[in-house]
């Protein structure tokens, strides 16, 4: 928790690779979730769901070996703190937090959860390893995050016009209005870099036989 003051100047708080997970799983959910009635667009489909479950077993190893906002002992807190920055939050005077306030880890803890049950009801449904009922269970944690999704955002928006700070570019930049002692020493780009890397070659494997297999989901819409 820090309060802002007067003498306060730009500092990094959110290392390169948070930033990258957090663009990259928008992009991967965002893709997967506009793309899953299509059957023409299954393999897209597919692979950015699997991308979503590299992407949050990433997250959850950086949670722990992270940089000091990135970590999960930094901002996730017990019931009473929650309580306690909702109240501020209602009253129009929140406590200011450098990293994730207590509410805003509610949501990321939610989010990895129900995202990892995406994930694996996707994988189970993709491989036939149930009955309907995975479906319908897939789509309903899809929309599950949909519903979290669109709360963090109003959170945001909130927590933004409250503190006068724009958390959506920080979370581009990394830069935050702080005391010097309060920023990160790193940005860790080699860290996003190898996050990066590893998408992208998974995309090239994933994609390399597309033609081929967009070819035959569009016979088989056809014919269906």
């Amino acid at each position: 928790m820090t309060l802002k003051t007067a003498t306060d100047s730009k500092i990094l708080v959110w290392d390169a690779p948070v930033r990258t997970f957090h663009w990259l799983l928008v992009l991967s959910f965002t893709g997967a979730y506009l793309s899953a009635e299509s059957e023409t667009w299954r393999l897209f489909h597919v692979t950015l769901g699997y991308t979503m479950g590299g992407l949050i077993a990433f997250r959850l190893v950086w949670g722990v070996l992270g940089t000091r906002y990135a970590r999960f002992a930094s901002f996730v807190r017990g019931p009473s703190a929650v309580r306690g920055y909702v109240k501020g939050l209602m009253s129009g005077r929140p406590t200011h937090y450098m990293g994730h306030n207590p509410a805003g880890a509610v949501a990321i803890v939610l989010m990895l959860v129900v995202g990892t049950a995406i994930v694996g009801s996707g994988y189970a449904v993709y491989n036939e390893l149930g009955g309907d009922w995975l479906g319908e269970v897939h789509e309903l944690v899809g929309n599950a995050m949909v519903l979290l999704v669109a709360v963090h955002i109003a959170g945001v928006v909130v927590a933004s016009r409250l503190h006068r700070e724009n958390l959506p570019r920080a979370m581009i930049t990394g830069i935050k209005q702080g005391k010097p002692s309060d920023g990160i020493a790193r940005a860790w780009w080699s860290v996003a870099l190898a996050l990066l890397l590893a998408v992208a070659a998974f995309w090239f494997v994933q994609w390399r036989d597309a033609p081929q297999g967009l070819e035959e989901a569009q016979s088989s819409s056809a014919a269906q």
